[in-house]
């Protein structure tokens, strides 16, 4: 073998070994993180470690960019609660009444309500089998309630209550809510309404009392162009800078910020302090990730942290803690915080959305719909 062809082999040898050594390198970086194997992806609850899993430390807040949709101008087991409109919200006697929006149950602010008289006092066995089958009429919730109790001189104010199994009820009332996220009260709707009232009414041999159609319609109307000016849902969205992030990955890094799996695939949620609270924050990747066979060789390149104004009490301080989150996930995942489009926005710029969100907070409160408070929930739902 000439001494060229010796050399062209060499040559030709040192190429292909850097070909695979650059292949397996590329493979390498752009391959998802894993999660650390040195500790859990949910560390436990109680008896921890205090040396294990610290929270990140988030670092000095740089530019973060969030996404405001809807204003115009701007624990027992700790799990995601579910929001069923149609299951009973706790009424007055469950929780002490300290304002207009603190109770759960019906409200004139926010419900029409049906007074339904009685000739003689019903059981709660009876009002309960006397139910409609379905209590919604169209997109709205009804609910029904009951006094347990006669307005008698010396004793406290009787309060209505959600039907129960062993009462006796000398009075009922029905009512459906006149807006929620699908829009305001119509006509249809109330005339529905009014078809299942009467059948229940009738059961119990009832005589109710309906109010003006249309006067409901235009006050629903009316509530209608007030939650959707006020009603604002934030996002943040974390994009990978160079390597994409496994879920597994996610996961462990979203749990040493204190988030727990949600009920759906691919959602982690920050809960509340108190238990059957809608969860402080959401984080939410592609839910294919979370269902694939192999969720290790997925590849995420961006998440979204997101937060349901009206749904979190204000005390939560939910806007300075989603801040934090997002900067300290970016901080250890290497991310950039950008808006839905992509673009970084400046620390300026979320300053004033965060003013913004203290005004929009002043306004619920100055209209007895702080967020947080069941009727709050109960509208912008």
């Amino acid at each position: 073998m000439s001494s060229l062809t010796f050399a062209l082999a060499i040559l030709g040898g040192l190429v292909l070994a850097a070909f695979i050594a650059w292949n397996t390198w590329m493979l390498r970086r752009n391959a998802p993180r894993q999660p650390s194997k040195e500790s859990n992806a949910w560390p436990a609850q109680e008896d921890e470690d205090p040396d294990v899993d610290e929270p990140i430390d988030p670092p000095p807040a740089a530019g973060a960019g969030a996404t405001l949709s809807g204003t115009p101008d701007l624990a027992g087991e700790r799990c995601e609660p579910l929001l069923d409109s149609d299951i009973p919200v706790p009424g007055p006697s469950a929780s002490p009444v300290t304002g207009s929006g603190a109770r759960g149950g019906l409200d004139a602010l926010i419900d029409v309500i049906v007074p339904i008289a009685l000739d003689l006092p019903v059981s709660g066995d009876a009002v309960l089998s006397a139910l409609p089958a379905t209590r919604r009429a169209g997109s709205k919730p009804v609910m029904i309630e009951g006094l347990s109790r006669r307005d008698e001189p010396g004793q406290s104010q009787p309060q209505w209550e959600p039907p129960a199994a062993g009462q006796r009820y000398y009075a009922l009332q029905a009512g459906m809510q006149l807006v929620n996220r699908a829009g305001a009260l119509n006509e249809i709707e109330y005339s529905e309404f009014v078809v299942k009232v009467n059948a229940f009414a009738d059961a119990l041999g009832g005589t109710p009392e309906f109010p003006e159609m249309l006067d409901q319609v235009a006050r629903a109307r009316e509530l209608d162009q007030f939650a959707g000016a006020h009603d604002a849902q934030l996002s943040f969205v974390l994009r990978a800078r160079h390597a994409a992030w496994s879920p597994g990955y996610v996961q462990q890094a979203a749990a040493r910020l204190g988030f727990t799996p949600g009920v759906i695939p691919g959602r982690l949620v920050l809960p509340a302090v108190r238990a059957g609270f809608p969860p402080i924050l959401v984080l939410a990747f592609d839910t294919q990730a979370a269902l694939a066979d192999d969720p290790a060789q997925f590849a995420i390149r961006e998440l979204t942290i997101s937060l349901d104004v009206p749904q979190v009490e204000r005390g939560e301080r939910p806007f300075e803690r989603m801040r934090e989150i997002a900067a300290a996930l970016a901080h250890e995942m290497d991310g950039a915080i950008t808006d839905s489009d992509g673009q970084p926005l400046r620390e300026d710029t979320i300053e004033i959305i965060g003013a913004d969100l203290e005004q929009l907070y002043d306004t619920l409160e100055a209209r007895d719909l702080a967020a947080g408070t069941p009727l709050a929930r109960r509208l912008f739902s």
